[in-house]
């Protein structure tokens, strides 16, 4: 029984990176599309698709704390934070995906296995 780490193609490097930097402005739209249509297509596109989805929801669920609790005034500076870690990330996602990279982000709930 042999485990072979196979190399991504640019095809699929290509799609992991726009799957990545879509997030910055399309939530977890990208991902959702890119996981539900590709996931059989490559083992690749497949893990880091479920990440970026991963972690674009539970970005989504750090923006709804963060408006509730502007109530309190403190949700505006979350909101802030929350946009700045989303396109850092997002971006050094897409930076480790266009070299064949598998990237974890941190800090996310992994609700989708």
């Amino acid at each position: 029984m042999s485990t072979e780490i196979t190399v991504p193609n640019s095809n699929d490097k290509n799609i992991v990176t726009i799957t990545h930097l879509g997030g910055i402005l399309f939530s977890f739209i990208p991902s959702l599309i890119v996981w539900l249509l590709k996931k059989d297509d490559s083992e690749y596109i497949a893990a880091q698709a479920k990440e970026a989805l991963n972690f674009q929801i539970t970005l989504l669920l750090a923006q709804f704390v963060a408006y509730v609790l502007i109530f309190i005034l403190v949700g505006f500076l979350l909101l802030g934070l929350i946009w700045v870690f989303n396109v850092v990330f997002c971006i050094i996602a897409a930076i480790s995906s266009s070299k064949g990279e598998y990237y974890r982000y941190p800090l996310t709930l992994r609700l989708i296995n």
